[in-house]
């Protein structure tokens, strides 16, 4: 990756934690937690996402922003480290979904399944960017690999397959989302059998 596409910046002197792992308490009771956010490449939107976490009492330390490296749906990973009192930190992630920002990982919380969906149908012409905002905003999923097969061109039948992470335990209710998406865009919706051994 070109040293030009990734922006770190530095925004207190306390060293950034690493996510996953117990996070290192520091002055006063406070902890240092990392969030890995996926926002749109538009401007403006970084500073819609930090407003959340200083407007709850996070106070920032570092941003790592990689805008040459590009999630699946096109968006930008950006890992933010602040540090706040634990009694805070469920507020913030909190405030941060309500603000619209997609929180792909917060402190140790990650999402711990995965559900694999395919979808059949005029996907070009029904916007498939618009597909996948659905799935996202309306299942709370997040898609982290898609494969789109068109064989007669955008304008006939084409099928993709959508990896997803979701939250544990809620496979049903995301299928249930994504089945009443394929509905509103005349989909065919091939959805993974729940609760059995493969």
């Amino acid at each position: 990756m070109d040293a030009r596409d990734t922006e770190v910046v530095a925004m207190g002197d306390e060293p950034a934690a690493n996510s996953g792992e117990d996070e290192p308490e520091t002055d006063g009771g406070v902890r240092a937690y990392t969030v890995r956010l996926e926002l749109v490449d538009e401007p403006g939107e970084l500073l819609r996402a930090l407003a959340p976490i200083a407007d709850n009492g996070g106070n920032l330390l570092s941003i790592h922003h990689e805008r040459g490296n590009i999630t699946p749906r096109g968006h930008i990973p950006v890992e933010v480290d602040f540090e706040c009192p634990p009694d805070r930190f469920d507020g913030i992630v909190s405030a941060l979904r309500d603000a619209g920002v997609n929180v792909i990982q917060a402190g140790e919380e990650h999402y711990e399944e995965e559900v694999n969906v395919v979808l059949v149908g005029h996907l070009v012409e029904t916007d498939l960017s618009n597909t996948l905002s659905r799935i996202e905003d309306e299942a709370d999923a997040v898609v982290q690999d898609l494969s789109l097969a068109a064989p007669d061109g955008t304008d006939g039948v084409a099928s993709a397959r959508a990896r997803l992470a979701i939250d544990s335990g809620r496979a049903a209710e995301v299928l249930e989302a994504i089945r009443a998406i394929g509905s509103d865009k005349d989909l065919t919706v091939v959805e993974p059998l729940l609760g059995g051994e493969a």
